[in-house]
């Protein structure tokens, strides 16, 4: 199913210097190569985007004056195009993070600004049809500077998508609802060290693991998770920079590979991806490696479909990197630095090759 082929892949930006939306690219998994790079649609602040299972829509969050939202397009493979369908709009500002579920159905948003969550259902055309739900977050941290209130960075599901999962940095919580029709319940909290300042969650594909990055204390915390209770229970904490390392930095993207081997961490400051193997009978994570972004700031990367090459997205730099992936140690080797993208935020893939 994930040959060596050419697959397209979608980078958000921020609307600062020249860059101007959505932007699309082609990668052929033979030779490594990131060509036919070009603005697929003009969107303000589409900082992250999640394409549907089928591959027909994507969903990118955008700000319009002082509100924002999220807004779905129609994907042609083939050229890149994002054609339009429609937006919907919530008055606290542009979200930070989106995600949709296996179905296509549901979409849910989360805004670092106000601490809100938001649920949204889809239509089987791509379009959103209304918001359904919304819960704001409440609380603060120790660190003043960046925990003075809530700040939602992340909304998805669970594996099952028996349970939506927030994440907030402001609150250093990670929280379980349940979504029923249009009604949202608090089901589960797992709190955090004070201050970690919890920013995204990734779930082993096939055990009963998760691990959370956390983006002011530069770590990876490894939970047990029950899916039937929707439980979280802390197993181990694991740094993601060098012992000794006090310069800047902080936790941006987490990723697990497919086959659940390796978790890949990014560090913005740091300029780099640290890879971990995972103990399959305990879900603890080893330390591999660390290696470079070369470039400034890494706030997403991407395994391709192949999980053959990954793909690092530097936003203050702007520019996008390229690595081969060994399958088996979990390694990274440089391919090609310096592929200019104006502030690229997040990337997403195709999963079927044109």
């Amino acid at each position: 199913m994930f040959g060596l082929a050419i697959y397209r892949g979608y980078i958000g930006t921020y609307s600062k210097g020249d860059s101007k939306g959505v932007y699309t690219f082609t990668l052929d998994t033979n030779t490594k190569e990131i060509t036919d790079l070009k603005l697929a649609t003009e969107l303000k602040d589409a900082t992250y985007v999640t394409i549907s299972d089928d591959n027909q829509f994507l969903y990118a969050v955008m700000k319009e004056g002082d509100a924002g939202g999220i807004q779905s397009f129609s994907i042609n493979a083939q050229t890149g195009a994002l054609e339009p369908i429609n937006k919907e709009i919530t008055a606290d500002g542009g979200p930070c993070h989106i995600s949709v579920d296996k179905a296509g159905k549901r979409a849910l948003s989360a805004n670092y600004h106000s601490g809100m969550i938001h649920a949204f259902a889809l239509n089987n055309d791509g379009s959103i049809a209304k918001t359904v739900a919304s819960v704001q977050h409440k609380g603060s941290g120790p660190n003043a500077e960046r925990q003075e209130k809530a700040h939602a960075h992340f909304a998805g599901f669970t594996p099952d998508e028996r349970y939506i999962v927030a994440v907030d940095l402001g609150t250093d919580e990670v929280v379980l609802y349940t979504l029923d029709g249009e009604n949202v319940a608090k089901h589960f909290t797992f709190n955090a060290t004070p201050g970690s300042g919890p920013r995204h969650i990734a779930f082993h594909p096939t055990e009963p693991y998760a691990y959370i990055m956390t983006e002011l204390s530069n770590e990876v915390i490894v939970c047990a998770f029950d899916a039937i209770p929707g439980t979280l229970k802390e197993i181990q904490v694991v740094p993601t920079l060098p012992e000794g390392y006090e310069d800047l930095s902080q936790g941006s993207a987490i990723h697990v590979s497919r086959d659940g081997k390796f978790v890949y961490v990014g560090n913005r400051g740091h300029n780099s991806i640290t890879s971990f193997r995972v103990n399959e009978h305990s879900g603890e994570l080893s330390l591999v490696e660390f290696v470079s972004t070369e470039g400034n700031w890494p706030r997403d990367f991407r395994l391709d479909p192949t999980e053959s090459i990954v793909v690092a997205s530097n936003q203050e730099s702007g520019d996008l990197t390229v690595y081969s992936r060994n399958k088996d140690t979990g390694k990274l080797s440089l391919h090609k630095a310096n592929i200019s993208v104006p502030y690229p935020v997040c990337v997403a893939f195709l999963s079927t090759p044109l």
